[in-house]
């Protein structure tokens, strides 16, 4: 079964699930290949998913061991109808725990079909110059297992006949899956002498927390906590100050030094 088109569909405040899913569909190697980002507020919409004689890779971050509530609200709103889909979260080098499957059983009940997991890691959300967590990953390496992962997708999908010679794979994870650990009613703040006032912070935002008056405001109630807004502020404006997230930042930097590499399951 030829592999015509890929279609990424990802939620990536911070760019690091971007770029894996990217690197997989260089590695399928089709020159058709269309992007859903569902990262910005105004995509939580409802989308039909049908692509003909194409691959879906479907991509999310991994929050406290679970995908983001956010992230997960919005792929339950896509629909297919048997499509083929790569599924593929991206944690910050200490654990994926329930967040694959939970993939997986979003993209079963949304009506595609999966063919291929994989689990990669990223920068953490809370990696700092003081509390380096995976820092620069994705890397070259990654990416590079990010491609031969898409090969041997391919190669796989090329010895179907058809979508019937699909059959459902065993992904790590525990259902019930475990209960989300994050902290609620905490945002990022930003330290006024040091602002800009550019907006990227505004921009980078996927839930609309942020807004711009006579100063930078943000809602901690929408807040996800993804740090997007730290990472993309130039002028270092932007922080997370409360104790608690530090610390739990201070302990994931000394505990996660050790180099995790990416799963694939075929």
């Amino acid at each position: 079964m030829a592999i015509n088109s890929t279609r990424l569909i990802y939620f990536s405040p911070t760019q690091t699930t971007r770029k894996v899913v990217e690197g997989i569909a260089k590695g399928v190697g089709v020159d058709d290949v269309e992007h859903l980002d569902l990262t910005p507020p105004g995509a939580a919409v409802q989308r039909q998913v049908d692509t003909r004689d194409g691959l879906v890779i479907i991509g999310a971050p991994v929050y406290a061991g679970r995908l983001p509530a956010e992230a997960a609200a919005r792929l339950q709103r896509l629909m297919a109808n048997g499509t083929p889909a790569v599924i593929v979260v991206v944690y910050g080098n200490r654990a994926y725990e329930d967040a694959l499957l939970e993939l997986w059983d979003l993209a079963l009940e949304a009506g595609f079909k999966p063919v291929a997991a994989g689990a990669f890691i990223g920068e953490h959300s809370y990696s700092t110059v003081a509390t380096p967590i995976a820092v620069g990953r994705p890397d070259t390496e990654d990416l590079r297992a990010a491609r031969d992962f898409g090969r041997m997708i391919r190669e796989k999908m090329g010895m179907m006949e058809d979508f019937g010679d699909i059959s459902l794979l065993q992904v790590p994870g525990n259902f019930p899956y475990r209960e989300s650990g994050l902290f609620s009613s905490i945002s990022p703040v930003t330290q006024e002498a040091a602002c800009t006032k550019c907006v990227r912070c505004v921009s980078a935002c996927p839930t609309g927390a942020i807004v711009l008056q006579d100063k930078v405001a943000t809602d901690p109630s929408i807040c996800i906590r993804c740090c997007a807004c730290i990472k993309g502020c130039s002028a270092g404006a932007r922080t997370m100050t409360d104790p608690h997230v530090r610390q739990v930042a201070e302990q994931l930097s000394s505990s996660c030094r050790s180099r995790k590499e990416p799963e694939m399951f075929l």
